[in-house]
């Protein structure tokens, strides 16, 4: 949407705007509210046919559009605690072998059913730990997506690894393959946090598989971070984001901790008595922020810390982030398409998601069909809803005094909700601009919720605001 006049190149970019801002309630924290990594949200999901999946990918590609693909490869050595993604823990090489396979068939059916296209913009294998494929299947996907669907000069190659199980062979692979950045999952370095969450990982481990990526040639290496874990302190928070600056990463991600056992039952092995209460919560994440900006990172969108000179870094200070369900990216492509069991992507029409169960997505391949099954087509409300919330997410702020009618209209009815956090210093109005104060920013996904016409107050699927 266009009409949306963005904030543009900015030094501020996003937290310095209010710093005179009161601490917000607690229960504001602990409300349940989406991660806005689309709109509408997952929640929103429901019976989606291939056919409209394959009317949309005509109707929504151009020949000149650059593409993004998601692989997601569902499979852990060892599955941790906190996990909620869509993951297995298996150890048996015949499944791995034979899910790389069916990858294989569903890149050349996808191939088949998309239009002509500019090429991969964006490539990115998620998890799980993609690299359970090892280098010998890990090899031929890659070299599958680049003959069928094509590389653009200067596509990012990223790949999410667990630091315990990366070698020196599968670091040198990947360096072969054209990765060119490589995400590391760390969560905390305390080992009482660690016996935790069921995964312990000594610091060395990551230090090692730093090095590795770079000696094979990755040099851009991300970082994620949790805080909300069981037995964790702010002091654990802060040192764990102390350790990842130190070894020099491009970005470092600080996720907070979504605790939903009725979802993934893995998360019962945690002790819910042990997990930090909001306040606690609210201190972690505000430490491990001002450890990464004491040591030279920028604030980027909600959870999201980079380094000066890194693409995303650069799009954030010039008003072009963008968020998709990788989180906040540099990624423009109108297409994302999705392979492999759960993966979800997004068209102009809509969005859709895969097969989530394994053996009926691989069926569903063998008999010569994309698996998609759920998904929801987009209305022009949606659309501008999504634009907004995504401007939000992304840059704090909205001024829509040149935006289209209906925008305004939407802008004016979610003002209408914000009554209470206007009250608590967290957003400032002044007609057709919208402001997230600095002590607004960590609640930014309220703001949006206030945007979201699906979101109802009896949600409890969502994770908390912070």
């Amino acid at each position: 949407m266009t009409s949306i006049k963005e904030s543009g190149p900015r030094e501020d970019y996003p937290r310095a705007m209010d710093d005179a801002a009161p601490r917000l309630p607690l229960a504001l924290a602990e409300a349940r509210v989406p991660r806005y990594t689309s709109y509408p949200t997952a929640a929103q999901f429901g019976a989606l046919d291939e056919a409209s999946w394959r009317r949309w990918m005509r109707e929504g590609i151009a020949p000149t559009d650059p593409l993004s693909l998601y692989v997601h490869v569902p499979f852990c050595r060892d599955l941790c605690w906190y996990c909620a993604c869509h993951a297995k823990a298996t150890r048996s090489a015949e499944r791995i072998a034979a899910y790389a396979d069916a990858l294989l068939a569903e890149a050349a059916l996808l191939a088949e059913a998309a239009p002509a296209h500019g090429g991969i913009a964006h490539l990115h294998l998620g998890g799980g730990t993609p690299s359970i494929l090892g280098d010998r299947h890990l090899a031929r996907l890659m070299d599958a997506l680049h003959r069928r669907f094509g590389l653009r000069a200067g596509a990012e190659i990223a790949i999410e690894l667990d630091p315990r199980t990366l070698d020196d062979a599968m670091a040198d692979a990947l360096g072969l393959m054209g990765f060119t950045r490589a995400s590391l999952g760390v969560q905390d370095i305390h080992p009482a946090v660690q016996a935790g969450i069921g995964r312990p990982q000594p610091a060395v481990l990551v230090e090692t598989a730093m090095a590795r990526l770079h000696r094979a040639g990755i040099g851009a290496v991300n970082i994620d971070l949790m805080y909300g874990l069981p037995h964790q302190t702010a002091e654990h928070v802060a040192a764990s984001a102390r350790f990842a600056a130190s070894l020099g990463a491009d970005r470092i991600a600080v996720f907070g901790y979504a605790h939903v056992p009725w979802m993934k039952p893995q998360q019962k092995a945690i002790d819910a008595a042990a997990l930090p209460d909001a306040g606690a919560r609210l201190e972690q994440a505000e430490a491990a922020e001002a450890v990464l900006k004491q040591a030279g990172y920028i604030a980027l969108g909600l959870d999201h810390f980079g380094r000066l000179g890194d693409p995303l870094t650069t799009a954030a200070l010039e008003g072009r982030l963008r968020r998709n369900f990788q989180g906040y990216t540099t990624d423009t492509a109108p297409a994302l398409l999705g392979l492999g069991a759960s993966s979800i992507g997004s068209l102009p029409g809509g969005f859709g998601q895969n097969i989530t169960d394994e053996r009926r997505w691989a069926e569903a391949i063998v008999e010569g069909r994309l698996p998609i099954a759920r998904g929801v087509a987009v209305t022009l409300d949606d659309r501008l809803r999504a634009r907004l919330i995504e401007r939000l997410m992304c840059d704090f702020a909205l001024d829509l005094r040149e935006a289209s009618p209906q925008a305004q209209d939407i802008l004016r009815e979610a003002a209408a909700r914000m009554d209470g956090l206007e009250a608590e210093g967290l957003v400032r109005r002044d007609g057709l601009r919208l402001t997230v104060t600095s002590a607004g920013s960590r609640f930014v996904r309220q703001v949006a919720a206030c945007f979201d016409a699906y979101l109802t107050a009896s949600s409890t699927r969502h994770s908390s605001a912070v």
